[in-house]
């Protein structure tokens, strides 16, 4: 091996990499960077919960009771914060029980590798989050389905194809598992799945259903309880994933369900059972967001409200937003040159909207992915929507 060329391999790919600016101050409807004020149009706090004065006081309320620190759930690190927590999300999401992880990311390998191994089946969404993908390949599982992007009617091929299969039992003589598994909101497009139809597909075929609801919780349904609720199957998904770091504003995912699937999860989950416990100001901060969201669905009539106001206001000034059902609202330019070029004018306008380009989107579907929150006001809004107007007149883009 020459290690002088594998460290200038990696030093060539580090030099291709771009910068993230870095914010001085928290994120709320602004953020200051470079010592100035900018319009926050990107973060996916949806309900503005970072700069929360009650969720503030709850999380050093929590650190000077607690601590900080934690251990392993297992060991010595399942605190009554945590099982208060879990209590809250199950009661939240109306499953029977929640099992909280470290990171979302961490909730969706556990989901998907506890329970599938290399015999088993995993159909997919051709566009579900990075989190899914690794997800699946950390099961080892050997036959993977992708269905086409929310397509329905692949989706049955691809079932009918792994009924097929699974009449072959395992070299144990098992049964196959199924597992159809989707993102509820998707995170570029804001576009969602079809959950009624992939639950009725699901069930007419003997497959389990995942969905991870990670920009769907705080966002629909009733009172912000997520896509399940949102199109009433409450009770009619297996595993339900989601993160504690969008609409709660905290860190951590979780995952939701029967008593009988979260009991596995508890024995037997790898990345739980191997990794530190939730942070005690992060555990209080999300539990603190739930409360808020039990008492009062404010915050998500006012991030609707928003929603819906820019979304009209980008139409109206001729631009494509695709079709987004969410408050995500991809503001699409196609060519990656033109989004990053954009992106920059914004900033100078004292907008910040990031561009996705690729790989997080294909080639020629790079855009501006604008995300408002609770805590913008009108007059935040329309500043956004005059600098929109402003840089796509002089860049001939509407």
């Amino acid at each position: 091996m020459n290690v002088a060329k594998f460290y200038k391999n990696l030093e060539e790919e580090v030099e291709k990499g771009t910068t993230p600016r870095v914010i001085e101050s928290g994120q709320g409807p602004y953020l200051t960077i470079n010592g100035v004020k900018k319009l926050n149009l990107c973060s996916s706090h949806y309900l503005g919960f970072t700069e929360n004065q009650r969720i503030k006081d709850a999380t050093i309320k929590a650190i000077q009771k607690y601590g900080i620190g934690t251990g392993y759930r297992t060991l010595a690190g399942t605190q009554t914060l945590h099982l208060e927590l879990e209590k809250a999300i199950a009661q939240f999401k109306q499953t029977d029980e929640a099992l909280v992880f470290s990171s979302a990311y961490l909730a969706n390998a556990s989901a998907i590798q506890t329970i599938i191994g290399k015999e088993d089946i995993v159909i997919s969404d051709e566009l579900n989050h990075a989190s899914i993908i690794d997800a699946v390949r950390l099961s080892g599982v050997q036959n993977k389905f992708i269905y086409k992007h929310t397509d329905t009617k692949d989706l049955e091929e691809k079932l009918k194809e792994a009924v097929e299969l699974s009449k072959a039992p395992k070299e144990d003589g098992s049964e196959r598992i199924i597992l159809v598994v989707t993102d509820g909101v998707f995170s570029m497009d804001g576009d969602l799945a079809p959950l009624p139809q992939i639950v009725e597909l699901a069930k007419q075929y003997g497959a389990l259903t995942m969905v991870d609801d990670a920009h769907g919780e705080g966002v629909l349904g009733r009172g912000g309880r997520g896509i399940v609720d949102h199109f009433g199957l409450v009770g009619r998904i297996d595993i339900e994933v989601g993160s504690l770091s969008k609409a709660f504003s905290s860190v951590g995912g979780y995952i939701a369900g029967n008593k009988t699937v979260i009991g596995y999860y508890k024995l037997k989950a790898r990345p739980r059972l191997f990794s530190i416990a939730l942070s005690m100001p992060d555990a209080a901060a999300a539990l603190e967001a739930i409360k808020i969201l039990f008492e009062s669905d404010a915050p998500v009539k006012k991030l609707w409200e928003n929603v819906n106001y820019l979304k009209d206001g980008f139409k109206k000034l001729g631009f494509d937003i695709g079709h987004s059902e969410s408050p995500i609202i991809p503001v699409m330019l196609g060519e990656e040159e033109v989004a990053k070029q954009f992106s920059n004018k914004l900033f100078e306008e004292d907008v910040f909207a990031t561009p996705i380009i690729f790989p997080m989107v294909a080639k020629g579907k790079a855009r501006i992915r604008v995300i408002p929150s609770a805590s913008h006001t009108r007059e935040d809004l329309e500043k956004g929507l005059k600098a929109f107007e402003k840089i796509a007149k002089e860049l001939k883009v509407i």
